[in-house]
């Protein structure tokens, strides 16, 4: 059991993909290797006895084996499986000491729930919007504003927030669109000014969500009963930003950090050039 300090700690469930594509332990092997050759996802499947998980099979096992062979033949039974319970840090140690790229996720009963990948685990690292992270800006505004704010967990209209970032990256955006296709979007950071919601943080999400025609989305919502003057308010208004589809994609542009490198490695390394 997880000890009170771990309990605020992404889990496997809060990032694994739910809706599992598995093989029958009676399917043969020429109809799960033609799955795999037209699948751009999948090099592999859980094998399942109804939902209980009876091994996994990859392309590598299916090369030797004959057409008409049955999966149960070939499958791996000594399998690595994670609980949903389990804390996202543990399960990517079990993914990068094994080399696996995915982990079958079961439940007390044997039962398959999900599947977490490497990908998922990396996911789980990178812009996630934590109670800790909504309380941290909480504790700033009350900090300059002198105020005491409140905050809620509720299901906001995308249609009307306003935005406080005038431009997304393109390619982020394709990652963020991915993730909602599997229903692992984050719960975006709404700040609730006496009506007027500002989106603080989320907006490949919602730019997403917009292109997938999903009408609204969970929110960390931090209410401030009566108006105050916010500077993410005044950068909306300086950028002429009142509704999500203001906001910029950049389809030439990825992080910067990833320009600044490749004009450091245009250089050539003389030496003589002002940095970048």
């Amino acid at each position: 059991m997880e000890v009170a300090s771990d309990r605020t700690k992404p889990k496997v469930e809060d990032y694994m993909t739910r809706d599992v594509a598995t093989v029958s332990p009676d399917e043969t092997v020429g109809d799960v290797s033609t799955r795999i050759a037209e699948s751009e996802e999948h090099s592999g499947f859980p094998v399942c006895d109804r939902r209980r998980v009876e091994g996994f099979v990859s392309a590598r096992d299916l090369l030797l084996a004959d057409d008409d062979d049955p999966i149960f033949t070939v499958m791996a039974t000594d399998l690595l499986v994670a609980h949903p319970e389990m804390k996202v840090t543990d399960a990517a140690r079990v993914i990068l000491r094994s080399g696996i790229q995915k982990l079958p996720v079961v439940d007390d009963a044997g039962n398959l729930v999900g599947i977490i990948s490497n990908a998922d685990v990396i996911r789980s690292q990178i812009e996630r919007a934590t109670p800790e992270k909504v309380g941290k800006l909480m504790r700033t505004l009350e900090q300059i504003h002198e105020i005491e704010l409140t905050e809620e967990r509720r299901t906001v209209p995308l249609s009307e927030l306003t935005p406080t970032q005038g431009r997304v990256y393109a390619d982020e955006l394709e990652g963020r669109r991915y993730e909602l296709e599997r229903g692992l979007a984050e719960p975006l950071v709404v700040i609730d000014n006496d009506g007027t919601l500002l989106l603080a943080d989320g907006h490949h999400r919602v730019l997403a969500a917009d292109r997938l025609d999903i009408d609204e989305m969970d929110a960390y919502v931090i209410v401030i009963d009566q108006e105050i003057e916010l500077g993410m308010a005044r950068t909306a208004e300086k950028e002429e930003l009142e509704r999500i589809d203001d906001i910029d994609v950049v389809d030439y542009a990825r992080h910067p950090l990833v320009q600044t490198t490749k004009r450091l490695q245009s250089k050539g390394g003389t030496g003589d050039d002002e940095p970048a």
